[in-house]
This record gives C-alpha cells, sequence and structure tokens, in this order.
C-alpha cells in the first residue's frame, strides 16, 4: 500500500510543481519552467481534445481530486478495523457512564 500511495502522489506532486512554477514563469533556466512551454503544452491538449486551453486545468484538478477520494476511500476500506476501534475509544473517553449517569443529568421533573 506504500509504494501504491508513493506512485499516486508522486505525479500528482511532479505534474502540480510544474503547472505552479510554469505558470508563474519561475523556471530557474530550465527550459521545460518557462511560461511559454506551459502555453505551448496546454494549446498542444486543447488542439488535440477540441476545447479551449483554459478549460483543461479545472478538469485536470477534477480528475486529481475523484482519484483521490478512490484513493482514500480504498485506504478507508482497508484500515476499517483499525479505524473503527480508533473510533470507539475515542467515543469511550469522550462519554463514561459515570459522566452521563451524574445528578446535572438527571431531570427533575415529578
Amino acid at each position: 500500500m506504500k509504494w501504491f500511495l508513493i506512485f499516486w502522489a508522486g505525479p500528482i506532486v511532479f505534474l502540480g510543481g510544474w503547472y505552479w512554477l510554469s505558470y508563474y514563469d519561475i523556471n530557474f533556466g530550465v527550459l521545460m519552467l518557462t511560461r511559454q512551454v506551459h502555453d505551448l503544452t496546454f494549446q498542444l491538449y486543447g488542439e488535440a481534445l477540441g476545447m479551449p486551453p483554459e478549460a483543461i486545468p479545472p478538469l485536470v484538478a477534477r480528475a486529481i481530486a475523484v482519484d483521490s477520494l478512490i484513493v482514500f476511500a480504498l485506504l478507508g476500506f482497508r484500515k476499517r478495523k483499525s479505524i473503527k476501534a480508533w473510533w470507539q475509544a475515542r467515543q469511550a473517553l469522550n462519554s463514561s457512564p459515570a459522566d452521563l449517569a451524574s445528578k446535572e443529568s438527571l431531570s427533575s421533573a415529578p
């Protein structure tokens, strides 16, 4: 599972880093991080997909969000027993039976 998360997060971090650095033209002398390459990349993708280049980044962000939800759902499903034990331990700490039967919590109605 560790390698699955690494191979999932690695490309997302790489793509996000490239997008952010090239969008703001912080290139450190590297051609791939220039704004011209950024614009050309999205122009090529826009022509290949038949849509305006400005519409592609929100679609990619939405795809990353959906993929992330799927990955975290799989992770939660695999760890469901430990998550359930943690939740029950947390609930046991928050509400002990002595607190529920205290004098303040009892009704004074006739």
